[in-house]
């Protein structure tokens, strides 16, 4: 039946191309509030499509902050239910001008799609939702289904603890399909096994009780500025080695499959430089795959103090702010991981610097597929039949906080099967989906489905 359906979804390519078109044109941003009416009009969007497509129980998941869209599909007794992820927010939009075109004007040129949210996530997950409508079209899915379109995972799932206590009925599944998170490379079939963890950082330094005359006190009082920059040098080596006491005494050690794993998909590295205009950078032990996706790091995303106005000012800043990042291997503690950059930071700040901390979150840990699970394999079968070649399995550097969190809180597994490209400028101006993945996405989604049809629903939980 899977034949079936992928034929009648690629008959119906330039109908779901349509569809993308109008999802894209929906600016669903969530972390800015002037942007509300475009996240509401994509929730209305979503659920309007799940009820013409046959899908039941179509509601808002609501845990305080952007709601949820879920719906359903039980129509196969015996079989396992299957969580399938989305997200419809996207990232804002900025800087505007350097887009070729508006990025909520949707533009195709190239075989690409061009418009905020085409990669991250509207392709992939509308994909999966064309596929389930058509599966209930053509008689029925192979297994039962239940969406959960997040509206917040771009600004890190505040929201889905709230959700799982408030709505676990919604959220009762076997195991987690992601349509969010794609391939590890252009050329290289891959299947993806794991994330990193993230946990945030934000403080303020202080070296006096106001800003100062340079000429009165250069010289003689602590400029915020130098000693912000001091902390922040004292974070890494000269190699960009981690210089942090403990930070990842709890990192799991790298075994023989994720070496493998790495070396299968090597990074071209006057590529991986040569585009972005930067040079080699980090732990000389390992390989850079194995530093993007495997390594823990420490970034700042952003530190500022005293004038940033146009002309100068002779000002002697008594005040600085740093926002970090923390990206965590396989086995570390967010809060571990937190605790040990405070302690580093304040153990190096001389005296008279105070340093006052914010909340940054519980974080969320790294999440790994374990080897020898059926999702793999089932997974790995399907693209095995789409590309005629064994996939690579590769981790990705980013984060997705849902995989770690149902882990914990629903103990199901998630396996991704999303098709952006790890080139698509996601975050950025100008991002894109390939046609190509559009199409891609609309043959192998079905023969997922059936795949995971034949699985035992105890395989799944271990």
């Amino acid at each position: 039946m899977s034949d079936a359906v992928a034929e009648a979804l690629l008959a119906r390519r330039d109908e779901i191309l349509d569809r993308l078109l109008a999802l894209l044109r929906l600016p669903s941003v969530s972390t800015d509030p002037a942007y509300a009416d475009g996240m509401k009009a994509t929730r209305d969007a979503l659920m309007a499509r799940l009820r013409e497509g046959g899908l039941e129980d179509v509601r808002l998941l609501d845990g305080g902050g952007h709601p949820a869209v879920t719906g359903a599909w039980t129509g196969a007794p015996g079989k396992p239910t299957f969580i399938i992820y989305g997200h419809y927010d996207v990232q804002p939009p900025d800087p505007l001008a350097l887009w070729k075109t508006p990025p909520f004007e949707p533009t195709i040129r190239d075989g690409r799609i061009y418009a905020r949210g085409a990669s991250d996530v509207k392709g992939s997950t509308l994909i999966a939702v064309e596929t389930v409508i058509e599966f209930i079209r053509q008689g029925g899915c192979p297994v039962n289904i239940r969406f959960f379109l997040e509206g917040e995972e771009e600004i890190g799932s505040p929201s889905l603890g709230a959700l799982i206590d408030r709505h676990g009925d919604a959220l009762a599944g076997d195991a987690m399909i992601s349509a969010d998170g794609g391939r590890a490379s252009t050329t290289v079939p891959t299947i993806n096994v794991g994330y990193r963890g993230l946990t945030a950082l934000r403080f303020t330094l202080r070296t006096a009780s106001k800003d100062t005359h340079s000429g009165r006190y250069g010289g003689a009082v602590r400029n915020a500025n130098h000693e912000l920059a001091r902390l922040i040098a004292s974070l890494h080596d000269e190699h960009g080695r981690i210089a942090v006491p403990g930070f990842a005494d709890d990192l799991a050690p790298i075994g023989a499959r994720e070496t493998a794993d790495a070396a299968a998909l090597p990074v071209d590295e006057a590529d991986f430089y040569g585009g972005i205009g930067a040079t080699p950078y980090g732990d000389p032990a390992r390989s850079v795959r194995e530093r993007i996706t495997l390594m823990p790091t420490i970034e700042v995303n952003g530190m500022w103090g005293g004038y940033t106005g146009a002309g100068g000012k002779t000002v002697l800043p008594a005040e600085a702010h740093a926002k970090l990042t923390m990206r965590l291997g396989p086995g570390m503690d967010p809060a571990r991981a937190q605790r040990a950059v405070r302690e580093h930071l304040l153990a190096r700040a001389p005296e008279g610097v105070r340093l006052a901390f914010e909340d940054g979150g519980a974080g969320t840990p790294a999440f790994s597929l374990p080897e020898g699970h059926p999702l793999l394999g089932a997974a790995e079968r399907v693209i095995r039949r789409v590309s005629n070649r064994a996939p690579v399995r590769a981790r990705a550097g980013g984060t997705i906080p849902i995989t770690a969190i149902f882990k914990e809180r629903l103990g199901i597994d998630t396996l991704t099967f999303g098709f952006a490209m790890p080139d698509e400028d996601v975050h950025a101006p100008n991002e894109f989906f390939r046609l190509s993945s559009l199409e891609e996405g609309l043959r192998a989604w079905p023969l997922l489905l059936s795949e995971l049809g034949t699985l035992d629903r105890g395989s799944l939980r271990g």
